[in-house]
């Protein structure tokens, strides 16, 4: 139950699946602002400005400048490697945070037209009445309505 939710205004059967729509659409989502993924020109732009990068770029300039035209094609082509493998290694570490983010997503019990009901926390709204038993996350701020203790 949410901070400043009237306690006279409850009911045991917790709220409708309309009203929770309707509250999770105005609300939005329960859950902390979070960065967003990069995306894939970020990562390649933060790529290409990692310092020893710019410094082997450099070097295969001044190789070109000298004249050595094999010895900077070979270093450029090398560093054509590095940031291609470099770049794909941001790529899944980035799909893999993603997928952290997703499997740690907590899932929240909650009363709806009178039934307990399994919610990605992230839908848990305004009003909802959250089952919790021992070792549950809290999934959002709430006004404790009851408590038993079951080892007593």
């Amino acid at each position: 139950m949410a901070r400043g939710e009237a306690t006279s205004t409850l009911s045991r059967t917790g709220l409708s699946e309309g009203e929770a729509e309707v509250r999770l659409g105005a609300d939005g989502y329960n859950e902390l602002p979070s960065a967003r993924p990069r995306q894939v020109l970020a990562i390649g732009a933060d790529v290409l400005r990692e310092p020893m990068i710019l410094l082997l770029v450099a070097a295969g300039g001044v190789y070109l400048v000298l004249g050595s035209l094999e010895e900077a094609l070979l270093l450029l082509a090398s560093i054509a490697f590095i940031i291609g493998i470099t770049f794909y290694q941001e790529r899944r570490t980035e799909r893999a945070l993603e997928a952290l983010r997703d499997l740690s997503s907590p899932r929240a019990l909650v009363i709806r037209d009178g039934a307990r009901r399994r919610v990605p926390g992230r839908e848990v709204v305004r009003g909802d009445l959250v089952v919790l038993s021992t070792g549950d996350r809290v999934p959002a701020d709430g006004l404790l309505l009851s408590a038993a203790d079951p080892i007593h």
